[in-house]
């Protein structure tokens, strides 16, 4: 769920203490396309979001939280459930490694009725503030309201010295969250069986949150690179990285993927094939996680992209976004690449043409075998190559019809994003320490 410019904002949840056994974490990613009242909805309706050194592992294993895809809400994310509070309440937040803070629904003051399940359309959990035992809000004359959280959208209002202090933040597609800040505990299952307990976080209670991409969650999980990130202090307790495995977008919730803190070996999660490296560039673009790329090919020839699109120094560049559903080129790169592809099945009938939306080429699929599409490779300037599963760019859309899964990014210059369905059935290894993106096919079993 990129966000260039945020204007209000969001809560997050900063690890400043870990408390558990020798053990890794385990997590459950959740993607939530299926629990839409009419089934799942096709992607076009989706679309609507230091040096390199040697970190060593404070644990004998990795965490491991299942993760799944959220269609059943008829949205292009997917969701991960963790505990939050003393005692601990069960949460269900959107992985996005494009947000850099953490947050949740949230009733810091409670009366009556008022703090039971929101009436809506869907099952939908809010964090009792009052029922936690752990929950402490930060005082707004605080030195970490002032100027730590200056950066991360606190408000200056201050009407008493203990007053929480306060946020104000959205992203770019209209979802937005109020809240204030506190610090809390959080819960989660080891790989052991056992149960950890993070301490002292730093999170936001949002009060008052909307957007269409949060149906069926109840916040965000941060995993951009940020002090302020989730992903950033539990990697730092699993060895410097994290990990995670998106089943295909539209699996029932029976179908798990993976989010990982520490090596994904020990999570006993196969990869098809040797796994392939190339350099994670932190810090380029704000807190996203960016990629150092070459070129694309389709069907073995490399396309004619201005080099200016993939240049990090320039204004372009590429990163990975676990809560982008779509791939995002700049329009230089999109153009090259929508054309060879529309060739491949311009022998099928073109569907919804001169319709607006983020999918420009759907087909009527009726006979269509994947062997007719060349293949897609993004090459990146260390040599690695990534080739994503046919599917993962000649999406399915509704029964009979397909689309090619790109959207145009504008002229720019602006940088490029590979969203979920690219990243599909695939380990990604975000190794933090040593600056370097790990990535193989995996049925996420």
């Amino acid at each position: 769920m990129a966000r260039p410019q945020p204007l209000l904002f969001i809560f997050f949840l900063i690890a400043n203490s870990f408390n558990a056994d020798a053990a890794g974490v385990k997590f459950e990613l959740i993607h939530r396309h299926h629990l839409h009242p009419g089934g799942p909805l096709p992607p076009r309706k989706l679309v609507h979001r230091d040096a390199s050194r040697k970190v060593r592992s404070r644990f004998n294993a990795s965490g491991e939280l299942p993760l799944h895809s959220a269609a059943d809400y008829g949205v292009g994310q997917y969701l991960v459930k963790l505990k939050m509070g003393s005692p601990g309440q069960h949460l269900v937040l959107i992985p996005d490694t494009g947000s850099d803070l953490t947050w949740t629904k949230c009733r810091y003051k409670c009366r009556g009725d008022d703090c039971g399940r929101k009436k809506s359309g869907h099952r939908s959990r809010v964090f009792r503030a009052d029922r936690s035992s752990s929950f402490k809000t930060v005082p707004c004359s605080s030195t970490s309201c002032q100027t730590d959280l200056a950066d991360l959208f606190s408000l200056t209002i201050c009407p008493s010295p203990l007053h929480p202090c306060a946020y104000n933040y959205s992203y770019a597609d209209g979802t937005f969250a109020l809240g204030v800040f506190a610090h809390e505990t959080i819960t989660f299952g080891l790989t052991n069986g056992r149960k950890a307990r993070l301490g002292n976080v730093l999170v936001g209670c949002s009060e008052s949150s909307t957007g269409r991409s949060l149906l069926g969650a109840d916040g965000i999980l941060g995993l951009g690179y940020s002090p302020h990130s989730t992903a950033v202090h539990a990697a730092a307790a699993f060895g410097g990285k994290f990990s995670y495995c998106l089943v295909d977008h539209l699996s029932p919730r029976s179908v798990p993927g993976h989010l990982i803190f520490g090596s994904y070996k020990d999570a006993n999660v196969s990869v098809a094939a040797r796994m392939r490296h190339t350099e994670l560039v932190l810090g380029a673009i704000g807190t996203f996680y960016a990629v150092r790329v070459r070129g694309i090919s389709v069907g073995g020839e490399m396309l004619d992209i201005p080099a200016e699109v993939w240049d990090l120094g320039r204004g372009g560049g590429v990163f990975l976004d676990s809560g982008t559903t779509l791939t995002v080129l700049m329009r230089p790169a999109y153009e090259p690449v929508m054309t060879a592809l529309r060739e491949a099945v311009r022998g099928f009938e073109r569907v919804y043409e001169g319709e607006v939306g983020p999918l420009e080429y759907c087909f009527n699929s009726t006979g269509f075998d994947e062997r007719v599409v060349p293949r897609l490779v993004v090459h990146f300037v260390d040599g690695a190559r990534f080739e994503p599963h046919v599917k993962s760019y000649v999406i399915d859309d509704v029964p009979e019809v397909k689309c090619l899964g790109f959207a145009d990014g504008g002229a720019g210059p602006d940088a490029s994003i590979v969203g979920n369905i690219m990243q599909q059935n695939y380990l990604w290894e975000f190794d933090i320490g040593k600056r370097r993106l790990g990535f193989g096919p995996s049925s996420c079993a």
